[in-house]
């Protein structure tokens, strides 16, 4: 009689960039023999739903939640989501949020293993009955391979990092197919995301518009966003290329990305989906956040990350920036002619 497999629960609602840092871990986990379900937020439901690393895919709406508001509505909607939960009576539970949002999940999943890291904040350790050492071993340590710490405390070890992705519509194909029909198809094709929900992530716009002129007369240029982004990419690309901001959802974005020679962005989802789809070389520029964590992992010769270091204060990890009179001094760096000359070694190489 065939053995029945053994069913987890991964729990990593967002943001989108840490949901991608989780496919690596669902592959694993799924490679190993597990049927593995995700518990995600609207933020990630793209890139997991149909996605070959998992089995199942259950989503919890904590976006619609936040803009409601407390209702019962909701409450409603959250005791119907964690009774399908129950009902699948998972054998493990691993919570790689390991924050307040992830702990009634994890606590109430009637999972018989629940598995976390023992740096979880805002009390998410106690949704745990199995504990495993900070997950982040070092200050330096990809996150990528953070995560996947929980796989090799199931006896899990990789031999290699495996990144998935749903398959495109041909809807979503064509639409990018459309998009790009009038670029010359002599010349690379950069796309550059230059925002992110934090400021403090962002690169000086008077640096990205001198890197512009730089790869404008020999690259195709196209520019991606969200709908709140469109005056930001007008002043950069001088109103002059391609503006996606806001006409484009995370499928669509993919589909570009992987059409791209190079992605460039600050260290965003747009960052980390380029690197997932495995087609473009990435520059990432980091300001505030830790590089040596948060870059794209893989060879250097196709990922580079540049700034976050240098001043007294990097990587500060905060929103906001805490120097006096809010001064942002690491947005300002790295020179783009630092910039410039990466992208062209990158595509010309």
């Amino acid at each position: 009689m065939e053995n029945k497999k053994q069913k987890v629960l991964l729990i990593k609602l967002s943001s989108l960039g840490d949901v991608i840092f989780n496919i690596p871990l669902a592959n694993a986990l799924k490679g190993a023999g597990y049927e593995v379900t995700w518990l995600v937020s609207e933020k990630g439901i793209q890139v997991v739903k149909d996605n070959p690393c998992v089995d199942n895919v259950i989503l919890a709406p904590v976006v619609k939640w936040k803009k409601r508001g407390f209702s019962f509505e909701s409450f409603k909607e959250y005791l119907s989501i964690l009774r399908q939960i129950r009902d699948e009576k998972f054998d493990i539970a691993i919570d790689s949020q390991m924050m307040l949002k992830s702990l009634y999940w994890m606590l109430f999943s009637g999972a018989k293993r629940r598995i976390i890291s023992k740096e979880a904040r805002e009390l998410a350790i106690l949704g745990g009955n199995e504990w495993i050492d900070d997950i982040s071993y070092a200050p330096d340590s990809p996150i990528v391979l953070n995560y996947l710490r929980y796989a090799n405390y199931l006896g899990i070890n990789p031999e290699q990092i495996q990144v998935s992705l749903p398959e495109r519509s041909a809807e979503q194909v064509e639409k990018i197919d459309a998009i790009l029909a009038g670029l010359d198809k002599s010349k690379p094709l950069v796309v550059i995301a230059p925002a992110t929900t934090w400021v403090n992530k962002h690169w000086d716009k008077d640096n990205w518009r001198i890197v512009v002129e730089n790869l404008a007369p020999c690259c195709n240029l196209v520019f991606t966003g969200g709908p709140n982004d469109s005056e930001l990419i007008e002043y950069i690309s001088g109103g002059k290329y391609i503006n996606l901001a806001g006409q484009t959802d995370i499928m669509e974005l993919m589909e570009l990305f992987s059409r791209a020679n190079l992605v460039m962005a600050p260290d965003s989802g747009s960052a980390h989906l380029a690197w997932a789809t495995g087609k473009p070389a990435v520059v990432t520029i980091f300001t505030c956040t830790p590089k040596k964590v948060l870059a794209p992992f893989g060879p250097s010769n196709k990922y580079v990350a540049l700034g976050g270091e240098g001043m007294f204060c990097q990587p500060c990890f905060k929103r906001k920036c805490k120097l006096q009179k809010n001064c942002n001094a690491c947005t300002h760096f790295p020179n783009p002619a630092d910039v410039v000359e990466v992208v062209k070694g990158l595509i010309f190489q």
